[in-house]
């Protein structure tokens, strides 16, 4: 399983929003790319980066704060926010990022999703960011009445690397991992799912390495990491010993 540390972008800030509402935001950083190298220090593997003004947008907008992020650590970086054309697409794989997250235009235009996993295989994951089990877009504004499950099957046969499932009442609230959702929908795709709102303790961490959350590749962790809540380096040697043969 690997475990992602989160920075969510706004005005070029590193912050942490409470349930996706852009009017409670706390900075914790103003040096993104300084917070990104802490993680790497703390011996993160891969870095998940958010542009939340970019999802608002459609477009992408903290392209500054990435690009300070992408040059100042080596460790790979999954990125989303505002990605939704083509184009877009190869820039931010040209300028670095390992993989880009698809979120709304996973629901209005799965084709896009389709053409770019075709293209750059491996490097495309769809978020599904889920209120009360329905997908929800454009920077968590539009609630549709799509079901989570139901969109992931949607990417069944595309050659996505993986689906990242955030619910929204728990993102950034503390209240731990929505575990029965997130088995639910990795049981219902084969594509690799990873956990994302609410991580909230090393019981968490272990929550998430117990038989029934084997289908779940790993989870992401914002606050809590923030907030001193969750050692990093107790979370991943947790993490490295369950995973370690007997």
């Amino acid at each position: 399983m690997i475990l992602f540390p989160a920075i969510d972008l706004k005005g070029g800030e590193c912050v942490r929003l409470l349930h996706g509402d852009m009017a409670q935001a706390t900075v914790f950083n103003t040096d993104p790319a300084a917070q990104a190298a802490a993680f790497e220090a703390q011996g993160f593997e891969f870095l998940h980066v958010v542009d939340l003004d970019g999802a608002f947008a459609g477009k992408p907008v903290n392209a500054e704060a990435v690009d300070s992020i992408l040059s100042r650590v080596g460790m790979p970086v999954q990125l989303g926010g505002g990605i939704r054309e083509l184009r877009t697409i190869e820039a931010w794989l040209s300028r670095g990022v390992r993989r880009v997250i698809i979120g709304t235009a996973a629901l209005r235009d799965p084709a896009l999703v389709r053409e770019a996993a075709r293209l750059f295989p491996g490097q495309v994951a769809v978020g599904i960011d889920a209120r009360d089990g329905f997908v929800a877009v454009e920077g968590w504004a539009t609630t549709s009445r799509t079901t989570a499950p139901d969109l992931g099957r949607r990417f069944e046969d595309a050659g996505v690397a993986a689906v990242i499932y955030t619910d929204i009442a728990r993102d950034g609230a503390l209240k731990g991992l929505n575990i029965e959702a997130t088995v639910a929908l990795a049981a219902a795709i084969t594509v690799p799912v990873i956990a994302s709102g609410g991580l909230a303790s090393l019981a968490d961490v272990e929550r998430l390495l117990q038989p029934d959350c084997a289908r779940i590749a790993g989870a992401i962790t914002g606050r809590s990491l923030y907030d001193g809540r969750l050692d990093p380096v107790e979370a991943l040697a947790l993490i490295r010993d369950r995973a370690a043969p007997c």
